[in-house]
């Protein structure tokens, strides 16, 4: 239990001593920087209010805590989801595969796709006579990937904590005008005590640097005219973020069970509009709950986003997003479903998202 401790707070230590070292740039620094990284993966645990860091043990650890690989209950997990947002405007697509290396340790592989496709480039539609000429309108799409390579592995000598590391790389493109490319790491711990399960995850432990490119040519005469200024080439920093978490089950009778989590996410990049915050460090709770049927049939409740709102009058009042989800799992197949936004109390966030997951040679 202290070695636990020491481990929890010893990653705690450096993400807050890194968020410290990067205080002098996190004024030029983008609060949101990377932010498609953090919309999550997986409908249950979006049904569950966006938790998951203690609880998460299948392939979609690889995104949420790569701690979580080693709890996984086959020898191999494939998972895939879809979901659209703002009126199916941009499309958010995720795939993942895990498998185990041996009986302490897992890999993952994770493809995210954040995306507003078929943009109409207009800059050529009054040709040279002055004519409008629809057909020299050409589409373009300003897309963000993020690829996850995910290794867990069962830490023995600190009483079987589980630990867990991701290598990312960012590759953001507009069309031709625009790229980056970023890389960074996230690591994670999950530990189980006295029924509750506790977990920890570090995003961009050292911070992530993009690194953008930018065609200038391409635009440099429209935003002359336009009187905008011509983008130059530059480095976009995404400073560190740690999430707390913990969860329970309980069984409630012989087919009936419950789970209920909390995760706390934890930012340094200045003061966010979230229900503790500071200059300092902000705090963004989120609960869930999911109630299962003898862990075939599950029904998920969840609350995350509590922001304080202004009005036109100059009043100000909270709200938040709340979300459901439901899911079955039925021989080596699972399908969940998940509903965000619930009454779109949270504007322009509504969204449907569905996910699928396969096992492989289920151990026994």
């Amino acid at each position: 239990m202290r070695l636990l401790l020491v481990g929890f707070l010893c990653l705690a230590l450096s993400t807050f001593l890194n968020a410290q070292d990067s205080s002098n740039e996190r004024d030029n620094t983008p609060k949101y920087s990377n932010e498609f990284m953090n919309i999550g993966v997986g409908a249950r645990s979006f049904g569950m209010g966006f938790t998951a860091v203690s609880f998460v043990d299948d392939v979609t650890s690889g995104y949420w805590n790569p701690a979580g690989l080693n709890s996984m209950s086959s020898d191999h997990q494939l998972s895939l989801m879809h979901s659209s947002y703002f009126g199916g405007l941009a499309n958010y697509d995720y795939a993942a595969f895990a498998t185990s290396v041996d009986s302490q340790s897992k890999i993952a592989i994770s493809i995210i796709r954040f995306a507003v496709d078929d943009i109409p480039d207009t800059r050529f539609l009054v040709d040279a006579n002055g004519s409008i000429n629809y057909d020299n309108i050409q589409f373009f799409s300003s897309a963000d990937y993020g690829f996850l390579a995910s290794y867990a592995r069962e830490l023995p000598f600190l009483g079987g904590l589980d630990f867990g590391g991701n290598v990312k790389v960012i590759h953001r493109t507009v069309g031709s005008f625009s790229k980056a490319w970023g890389f960074g790491f996230d690591a994670g711990v999950q530990k189980e005590i006295n029924e509750w399960k506790l977990g920890m995850v570090v995003r961009d432990v050292f911070g992530t640097f993009n690194a953008w490119s930018h065609n200038s040519s391409e635009v440099e005469e429209i935003y002359a005219l336009t009187g905008n200024d011509v983008p130059v080439n530059s480095v976009e920093i995404t400073l560190p973020r740690m999430i707390i978490g913990g969860s329970r089950n309980f069984e409630l009778t012989e087919s009936l069970g419950l789970m209920a989590s909390m995760d706390v996410d934890i930012t340094f990049d200045g003061k966010r509009n979230t229900l503790v915050n500071s200059e300092l460090v902000s705090l963004d709770p989120k609960v869930g709950i999911e109630a299962d049927y003898k862990k075939m049939a599950f029904l998920r409740l969840g609350v995350n986003q509590f922001q304080q709102i202004k009005d036109f009058d100059g009043s100000t009042s909270w709200t938040f997003q709340p979300n459901m989800g439901v899911g079955i799992h039925f021989n080596e197949l699972t399908i969940d479903y998940a509903l965000t936004d619930i009454g779109n109390l949270a504007p322009g966030l509504f969204s449907h998202v569905f996910s699928i997951k396969v096992n492989f040679n289920v151990e026994n």
